[in-house]
């Protein structure tokens, strides 16, 4: 077996003995304090009011354009996302979750595979419950109520008054 040393270009910052590089100077408290009140964190239940908002309105656009077949599936795969959300959301904001950085890592990882298989779930739940389900359909409900995430990152909220950049 044969190894290939690394090129001087992609090293070099391991082996700088530059006193800029290896310079860490911790927040203090009030530091902290500004930087947290200047990006406010968004709540999860937020994001799941906005993909049931969405979801909705996607509904009503496909009843009214596509008919009833269309918005009920458009519906089940807004559903799909949302119920799935709902349950993430619940789980990751509970006081358990919060315990330590290790449990809150690991309810992350536990309550996202909780998601996906629920949202599996509904899927084949609206396969067997709702009747001449159209898939193509679904999938757009499920798309366009699943980019509610990325809204929720353009209409974050904005810093508190007083709060230093």
């Amino acid at each position: 077996m044969v190894t290939i040393p690394p090129s001087g270009a992609q090293d070099s910052w391991l082996d700088s003995n530059d006193s800029e590089s290896t310079d860490f100077v911790p927040l203090t408290r009030t530091q902290a304090q500004a930087l947290a009140a200047a990006h406010p964190a968004i709540s999860p239940w937020w994001v799941v009011l906005g993909q049931a908002v969405v979801g909705v309105l996607a509904t009503l656009v496909a009843w009214a354009v596509f008919g009833e077949v269309s918005a009920k599936s458009v519906a089940s795969g807004a559903l799909a996302v949302v119920i799935a959300a709902a349950l993430f959301a619940r789980g990751i904001t509970s006081q358990f979750s919060k315990a330590n950085p290790g449990t809150a890592v690991m309810s992350f990882f536990v309550w996202e595979l909780v998601k996906i298989v629920v949202t599996l779930g509904v899927l084949l739940a609206a396969h067997r419950l709702v009747k001449d389900l159209s898939w193509p359909a679904m999938l757009v409900g499920l798309v366009v109520t699943l980019k509610v995430y990325w809204l929720a990152l353009a209409f974050k909220r904005k810093p508190k008054a007083g709060a230093n950049s």
